[in-house]
């Protein structure tokens, strides 16, 4: 399984970004989809989640302002990211649960600036 994560960037406070995170290899059995973050200095923390039923899970920071949706036929998860503020700067990370097993994409980062 390779997941490429995509869309990160530079924004000013208020600001939106949306990323993107593709899935190939042996996915038939994913279940589950998520997005985390890494700030400096910070543990991973998870930001938001998508099954695939479609049930939704935020964390309490983004909620109202993150939106994670799934493009079943692509493969694809998406963050959109509206109204940015600098704590939101972080490496994201994607990730899939798959039956047995989890894996991680390569990270993009997302620098919000006030």
């Amino acid at each position: 399984v390779q997941l490429q994560a995509s869309g990160g960037g530079s924004v000013q406070a208020g600001g939106s970004l949306r990323l993107s995170c593709a899935a190939s290899g042996s996915v038939f059995s994913t279940y589950m989809w998520g997005w985390h973050r890494q700030a400096p200095g910070n543990q991973r923390e998870l930001v938001a989640l998508i099954t695939n039923s479609g049930s939704t899970n935020y964390a309490d920071s983004v909620k109202g302002r993150f939106t994670i949706s799934r493009d079943s036929a692509k493969d694809t998860v998406y963050l959109q990211m509206n109204s940015l503020k600098p704590e939101d700067t972080g490496v994201y990370y994607c990730k899939i649960w798959t039956i047995g097993n989890n894996h991680w994409g390569q990270g993009t980062q997302v620098t919000v600036s006030s």
